[in-house]
């Protein structure tokens, strides 16, 4: 069984790239198009099982290819725009459109929204990876590739490619997760903190630097000159994902 193929439509690259690696590490297989040429050309050969669009784009807008998609494809649609506009949002789910979600949007949130339309919609298959008991209980296991390490965002462990486990700390895993989410994203070591819930209370270990070289040393081909979590100079870490 193939896995459910997503479209995501975007002119901005650094968008449609984390959209895009953020599917793809979440178990679909995903083609990305800066804008609404490239889309038709693409449907011409292979029909995905949803699109991800932006409704502000130059050229033909989202809006018009909303109307195109649902009148001869019924292909489901999510929405995205970083106006929020009411009318467009109004207009969009009028055309046919199947959710809405503004910009910048939390990727959790965007594919806890890609997962309801695809269940709602007859046609469209669980990626393979996913268990039936997992499918009917919303919680598909997810495994995240770090470097030379899976990790498992539903068992809450991280195990080379012999299945072996390596110990983590709640911590670490928090600070692994919150990477996970946000690929390509520079994340401050503040932001960092607070998505992943590590202000704990060990008095010993307060300081994200030290987290992070901990997190290295397991995931790094080589720690000392680490590829897959990445210092970006003045900013905080980067989580950059193998594709």
């Amino acid at each position: 069984m193939s896995e459910p193929l997503i479209f995501v439509v975007d002119d901005d690259p650094e968008t449609r790239s984390m959209i895009a690696d953020y599917l793809a590490m979440n178990g679909y297989s995903v083609c990305a198009f800066e804008g609404a040429a490239a889309l038709r050309e693409a449907l011409g050969d292979r029909h995905p099982d949803l699109i991800v669009l932006d409704l502000n784009m130059p050229g033909e807008d989202g809006l018009s290819l909303v109307r195109y998609l649902k009148t001869d494809t019924g292909i489901p649609v999510v929405m995205l725009t970083a106006t929020a506009s009411l009318v467009d949002r109004v207009v969009g789910l009028e055309l046919g459109a199947d959710d809405y979600l503004a910009k910048p949007c939390e990727l959790r949130e965007l594919l806890a929204r890609i997962r309801a339309v695809m269940r709602r919609s007859s046609n469209i298959v669980a990626p393979p990876a996913q268990a039936q008991a997992d499918l009917a209980s919303d919680t598909p296991r997810r495994e995240i590739r770090f470097g030379t390490k899976w990790l498992d965002l539903d068992a809450q462990t991280l195990r080379d490619d012999e299945g072996v486990e390596l110990q983590l700390v709640q911590s670490e895993f928090g600070l692994l997760k919150a990477f996970a989410e946000n690929p390509r994203r520079v994340l401050s070591r503040e932001r960092l903190l607070d998505i992943a819930s590590a202000r704990d209370s060990d008095p010993f270990d307060r300081a994200i630097d030290v987290r992070i070289t901990r997190i290295r040393k397991k995931v790094e081909p080589d720690p000392a000159h680490p590829t897959v979590i990445r210092t970006v100079r003045g900013a905080g870490y980067l989580f950059s994902p193998d594709r």
